[in-house]
Parts: structure tokens; C-alpha cells; sequence
């Protein structure tokens, strides 16, 4: 799996981690290796192992200087690729440097989002085409923050559309970018959704409906974009929001999210939820990306809203309250215990296709979602004569049109 996930771009760093050029190095854990990420001189990004080839020091603690990065031990330079430019106590003519390198990776940026490639150089996909990578900069607001668990479980929150109705009742009354919809009021409604997945270029749809009156249904409709993205059906016309959950190693993950909107700017109402840590996003320990509500304090649970009933969990918040369910299944879920019911139907397609397309590419088979074509959609949510399929409901709602907003209730 973990060759897999090498093959696509993978999100690792806000652009603001490493804004200026000459900035201090940042240490990366990503994919069970540890690197450092800096922006040298020229505003080049690089991505190398972390450790001197000399004598193992962190280069954490290196100077950024001009044209690469120096251990403050020796002095050996690196430059963004992980070649060596200079070993100060060889003689002047020694060609020793040459023979000497540090693992590196490339990276791209866009969206205000540092991306990098581990995988062969020969089958390095074209740059990421996410809608929210691509809008305007006044267009969107991303965050990630520390997950303590396996990357999947995260993940299949994300495709499981059925907890909302139960997890989220608080949030869906009273968030500014939830309440007063149409769909939120369906969610409520009905707590017995109907799953219904259909296969796509990049993974699955799940498409979730719900009674809305005699002869409609309100549908919303999740892509799961391989490996790890999910967008997240909106709600009126409050902002999308994408996810990724990205692996530090086998137990910790990054957790992104992506809101966005694709044909107006973010207003300042949406941008000051989002930055006190509402709606998708969460409040960080000052310095790091760990919530302030962790498992260390139980996730500051309030046990009287839950008693009272203005909280299923007693966890604030959308975000924390998905990060503490999923973070109590343990570092890894044990899915040999689980029971699956109708409305698990996604993330069991979700697993298949996750072991499929690694199976496939031992035997030489490209994975899927690389082409930005099957990156280029939006998750939707919409009413719908019963009589007709979700995947053939009129207008195309899942496929991004630039400039135009997305189809929401």
C-alpha cells in the first residue's frame, strides 16, 4: 500500500510553513520517513531526508544559506535535490562531494499547499488538479491537524454519511455554516439513509438519500477520490470542503481540510469560523498542529451537554468530534471485530479498491485518480424525482465547471 500511495502528489506542507525564502528548515514525517522541507535562496522547495550524510546530525539544525542547506556539525551543504555542494575539510580538489547524496523528493505548489511526489521518477503524474487547488486564493481556507490513529479509519469516517444524523445533530442546529438548509432539516428528519455507490474514474460516489416528501428524495452525494480525498456535500451555499488523510507513519496521520468555494470568495463571516477552529476546522496548541482537544484531556468532553441531549458526544465541534471517535477505535482498528451493516456499503468498496489498484500495481497497472480529469469533481447535494438515479440526475452536479457554483440544498 505504502508503494501505492507513493505513486500520487501527496499534500504535506501549508505554503506558510516555509513562506520566505533562506526560511528555517521544518521537519517532515511523512510516509514512515523522516525529512526536513526548506525554501533556499533562489525560492526553490526541497525535500530531503533529514539526517547529514556524514555523520547522521539532523539538518534541522542547519543554516538555509545561499543555494542549499549547511549541518551546523561539518559544514556539509545540500541543495534542494540532496546533492552535496561542499565538504569544507576536503581539499579543494577532491571530488568526494560528487559521490555524495541525500534521498530527496520533488515537489510542487499550488492552492497554498506544498505537494510532493515519492514515487519513480519515470511514472511521476501531472500536478495536482483538485478544484480547490486550483480557484483563487480569496476562494478558499486550508488546514491540517495531527490525527493519532491509522490514516483509514479517518478516511472511512469520511465516506460514512450515515453518523451525521447522530454525531453531528448539535452541529447541525447551531453551526453558522450548517444550520438554516434545507439539508440539514432532512438530515434531522430521517436518521435511515439509503447508500447507494456507483464506481468513477477516480474511485466511488456514495450517494446517500433521504426521504423529502412523497415523490423526492434529498440526495448527497461523497466522492472518495483514491487514495485518501473525500469532498464533503454541502449545505445551501455555505463553502465546500475537501479531506485528506495522509500517512505519518502506520498510527498518525495528517488531517486536511479543504474549504473552498468555486465561484465567490470565502466572506468574512466564513472565514472567522474557520479560523476559530469552526465548522470543519479545529483550534491547534500554539506551534503545532495537535488540537487542544486530544485524548490527553479527553477532548475537554462535556458530559452534561451530552446528558442534556444538545451534544451526542460531548465533544465540540464537527472535526474533534469525528478525530475522538475514531481516535478511540485505537492506533489501528481491529476490523476482524467489526459487524457491517447496509450503510457501511462505501467503505467496504472503498477497502476493495484500496487492496485492487495495490495489487494491480505489482503486476504493472497504472493506479487510478491520477488523471486530473477524475480529479475534477464535486461532491453535491440536491432533491430528486425518486423514479431517477442519482448518477444520472440532470446537469452534471458532481463535475467541476469553473466559475460556477456548486449544486446544493
Amino acid at each position: 500500500m505504502g508503494k501505492l500511495f507513493r505513486r500520487y502528489w501527496i499534500p504535506f506542507l501549508l505554503s506558510e510553513e516555509i513562506a520566505e525564502k533562506g526560511c528555517p528548515p521544518v521537519r517532515v514525517s511523512l510516509m514512515s520517513e523522516k525529512l526536513i522541507a526548506f525554501r533556499d535562496s533562489e525560492g526553490s522547495i526541497g525535500l530531503i531526508e533529514e539526517f547529514c550524510a556524514h555523520r547522521r546530525v539532523s539538518l534541522w539544525f542547519g543554516r538555509n544559506e545561499h543555494g542549499g542547506i549547511r549541518c551546523p556539525y561539518h559544514g556539509w551543504k545540500f541543495d534542494v535535490a540532496g546533492n552535496c555542494l561542499e565538504i569544507p575539510s576536503e581539499p579543494e580538489n577532491s571530488t568526494f562531494r560528487n559521490e555524495v547524496s541525500l534521498t530527496s523528493y520533488p515537489c510542487v505548489e499550488r492552492g497554498g499547499i506544498v505537494w510532493t511526489y515519492m514515487g519513480p521518477a519515470e511514472h511521476t503524474p501531472r500536478p495536482p488538479a483538485f478544484e480547490w487547488a486550483t480557484i483563487p486564493e480569496d476562494q478558499c481556507y486550508h488546514t491540517k491537524r495531527l490525527q493519532e490513529s491509522n490514516y483509514l479509519q479517518a478516511l472511512e469516517g469520511g465516506i460514512d454519511s450515515s453518523h451525521v444524523g447522530f454525531l453531528h445533530t448539535g452541529e447541525l442546529r447551531s453551526d453558522p455554516l450548517h444550520h438554516g438548509s434545507k439539508g440539514s432539516d432532512y438530515h434531522l428528519a430521517d436518521r435511515r439513509p439509503r447508500f447507494e455507490v456507483k464506481e468513477t474514474a477516480g474511485g466511488l460516489n456514495m450517494g446517500v438519500r433521504r426521504n423529502a416528501g412523497e415523490d423526492k428524495y434529498y440526495w448527497r452525494i461523497t466522492p472518495w477520490i483514491m487514495p485518501w480525498y473525500t469532498i464533503v456535500p454541502p449545505y445551501g451555499d455555505n463553502p465546500l470542503h475537501g479531506h485528506a488523510w495522509v500517512p505519518i507513519d502506520d498510527e498518525n496521520c495528517f488531517a486536511w481540510t479543504f474549504s473552498y468555494h468555486p465561484s465567490r470568495p470565502l466572506s468574512e463571516l466564513e472565514l472567522s469560523v474557520m479560523k476559530e477552529g469552526g465548522s470543519l476546522h479545529v483550534n491547534q496548541i500554539a506551534g503545532t498542529f495537535r488540537p487542544i482537544a486530544n485524548r490527553d484531556n479527553n477532548y475537554l468532553i462535556d458530559r452534561q451537554a451530552q446528558k442534556a441531549g444538545t451534544s451526542s458526544s460531548g465533544v465540540k465541534g464537527i472535526a474533534m468530534q469525528d478525530a475522538s471517535i475514531q481516535e478511540s477505535m485505537g492506533p489501528v482498528a481491529d476490523r476482524g471485530r467489526e459487524n457491517l451493516v447496509l450503510t457501511d456499503r462505501g467503505i467496504s468498496l472503498a477497502r476493495r479498491q484500496l487492496i485492487k489498484a495495490a495489487t494491480e500495481l505489482e503486476a504493472g497497472i497504472s493506479p487510478p485518480g491520477l488523471d486530473p480529469l477524475a480529479q475534477a469533481v464535486r461532491s453535491a447535494s440536491f432533491e430528486l424525482d425518486r423514479a431517477i438515479p442519482f448518477d444520472e440526475a440532470p446537469g452534471e452536479p458532481t463535475k467541476v465547471k469553473k466559475g460556477v457554483a456548486h449544486t446544493s440544498i
